[in-house]
């Protein structure tokens, strides 16, 4: 059996008087698409923000390939940089508006901290891959993210993620600041990407039908703690947990 790409050890976050991620554990597999549902407040951006090493937890260890990345500073971070990116909810706060997006997307591979670790040895190549997996031709790179529509905008970001062929996506709510028209279209697009690529993919979202699509396993996450755990199916069509059960209660259903 593959060793696991991420092991979180009695993970807590602790903002002031708010316990906002409370002893959270559990192993990530090769491969693995867990989703992470709960409603706002219930911790799971924060939980997605220190597994990438944007924040810290104020106790417990978080592993990557067996290697802690709790308490590391961004200068020893480099072999988690170029195997695990993110996708942002937001594509207007998470693109610098006054670069071009060849510029955006190619930004990790100019990287000082990423140089010579992603395999990829013709940036400009690369883009233009990217750009048509995406569906964005390849004249997009020379315009800037304003000139585009968000559902395109949040295509660069999944190109952005991508540029360095990583191991790991980890995607915070990314279709959730989407009109609803457009949401299905990249939904399909980042699951078509996730398996061609074989990323291992964490899946925050409140939205339990989105995770159903995207996700084989899911953990449901309450004042940041993981009430209920296991494969989709199971905790779906058999939930444990009342909480559980409340949401998928709340999920919109056709008449």
């Amino acid at each position: 059996m593959s060793a696991p790409v991420y092991q979180l050890d009695r993970v807590n976050r602790i903002f002031g008087t708010t316990h906002a991620v409370r002893d959270v554990g559990f192993d990530l597999a090769p491969g693995q698409r867990l989703g992470i549902v709960g409603e706002s407040g219930s911790g799971k951006s924060t939980l997605l923000r220190m597994m990438a090493a944007l924040d810290h937890p104020t106790s417990g260890q978080i592993r990557f390939d067996g290697q802690r990345i709790d308490n590391l500073a961004e200068r020893h971070l480099a072999f988690l940089r170029s195997r695990v990116q993110v996708v942002f909810q937001d594509p207007r706060s998470s693109l610098n508006p006054r670069m071009k997006v060849g510029d955006i997307i190619t930004e990790p591979l100019r990287s000082r901290l990423l140089r010579g670790r992603t395999g990829v040895a013709d940036p400009r190549a690369r883009l233009r891959q990217v750009l048509d997996e995406v569906g964005l031709p390849s004249d997009s790179a020379n315009r800037y993210p304003h000139e585009f529509s968000g559902g395109q905008r949040q295509r660069i970001a999944i190109a952005r993620a991508l540029a360095p062929r990583p191991r790991v996506l980890l995607a915070d709510e990314p279709v959730s600041a989407l009109d609803v028209s457009v949401r299905a279209q990249v939904l399909n697009l980042l699951t078509d990407l996730v398996a061609e690529y074989g990323l291992t993919t964490v899946f925050v979202s409140h939205d339990l039908q989105v995770v159903r699509h995207v996700c084989d396993t899911v953990a449901v996450l309450r004042r940041g703690e993981i009430v209920e755990s296991g494969p989709i199916e199971q905790v779906y069509d058999h939930p444990g947990h009342e909480y559980t059960r409340e949401l998928l209660a709340a999920i919109p259903r056709l008449r």
